[in-house]
């Protein structure tokens, strides 16, 4: 029989969750998608699609390097194809009904009639950022967050190094943002060997904390857990970092929540199912994959593969939309690498 103190030790199950019948819903962006991205917005390719309720009864969703015209592909452009390093749009599409036809663009922060604004800048001094790439977002009490990663240099394939990962907010809706060095604390330097484990990230949130998953720069590390009041969110010195069973102030003495590797990653609440889901990158694997845990902390199950790179190939991302986490099914965005645009995909998903 177990003792009191082994009851109090014991982690929760881990859930095994199946996602079925996946299918490619639509495209989000470029010319050829029904948002039509590039005569109504002013861009033909760009990528990720991370998405997260704005509070306001819309979702945003943000899109990291962007290209307009001149673009010709395969994958990023050149800096003269009316690069921008990041974009901003609204959707308002917010139910599985409506979902099941697309994600529709309703409107982007725009610099000009017709042209999506690059919403956060790089350093202005030179070989500092080569961009910023948002990696995740969220909205707490009508200011809206973003995370972000500063890249230095890209590397080889799935590997690249980062200066500091970083957070912006915006108070009007998104359409301006305050970023460093107008508020150079919120950031979370790099180490000089790349190995900060939050670079990029992943919001969630439940009744109390914000929840902030992070991994290092590239495609192959662990994954690790961060938490906050709300009313610290903008400050990284304000949050508490899991190790091992506990909460500790160090980031860089965080232990991983889940094994790797893991590229961009995102996480939230399935009410459905009572349980915390998670969706990313397996690099390695060419796959997008699902995993499930009961408690934020984990224990989390192993992937499962939701797209496949030989179905898709080339593909990335794998974003949770906020919304339709009530049901049966799940949505979200992948990006490839090809064609490089974003993609809305629906699965089916069930836990055991």
């Amino acid at each position: 029989m177990l003792s009191v103190a082994d009851m109090a030790v014991t982690p929760p199950l881990t859930p095994d969750v199946h996602p079925a019948a996946i299918e490619l819903v639509a495209p989000v962006t470029g010319e050829d998608s029904p948002n039509r991205t590039g005569s109504r917005f002013g861009f033909l390719a760009t990528d990720l699609g991370i998405l997260w309720d704005d509070g306001a009864g819309g979702v945003l969703a943000a899109f990291g390097d962007t290209y307009g015209e001149g673009w010709q592909g395969p994958g990023a452009g050149a800096r003269s194809a009316d690069h921008r390093r990041n974009v901003l749009a609204r959707s308002t599409a917010t139910s599985a009904k409506a979902l099941r036809g697309g994600l529709p663009l309703d409107q982007v922060i725009e610099d000009r009639p017709g042209h999506a604004a690059e919403i956060l800048p790089a350093d202005p001094r030179r070989r500092i950022e080569s961009t910023v790439i948002p990696t995740a977002g969220i909205a707490v009490d009508g200011v809206q967050y973003l995370h972000y990663m500063s890249v230095k240099w890209w590397g080889r394939p799935g590997r690249w190094r980062t200066n500091y990962g970083g957070l912006a907010r915006s108070a009007d809706g998104g359409a301006t943002w305050t970023k460093d060095p107008e508020d150079p604390q919120a950031r979370w330097r790099n180490t000089w060997f790349g190995r900060h484990p939050f670079q990029m990230g992943a919001f969630a949130r439940d009744e109390r904390w914000v929840y902030f998953f992070g991994t290092r720069n590239g495609r192959f590390g662990d994954i690790h857990l961060a938490r906050v009041e709300p009313s610290g969110l903008a400050d990284p010195s304000a949050y508490e970092y899991r190790a091992g069973t506990g909460w500790i102030r160090h980031a860089r003495r965080a232990r991983p929540v889940a094994a790797g590797p893991c590229g961009e990653l995102s996480v939230s609440f399935h009410s459905g199912l009572g349980l915390w889901l998670m969706v990313h990158l397996d690099d390695p694997g060419g796959r997008i994959v699902l995993r499930g845990a009961a408690e934020a902390t984990g224990p989390w199950s192993e992937g499962r593969t939701l797209v496949a790179g030989a179905d898709h190939p080339a593909l990335y991302g794998g974003y949770l939309h906020p919304s339709a986490l009530d049901g049966d099914e799940i949505f979200f965005t992948v990006s490839r690498w090809g064609p490089y645009n974003v993609y809305l995909f629906r699965a089916e998903v069930s836990a055991r």
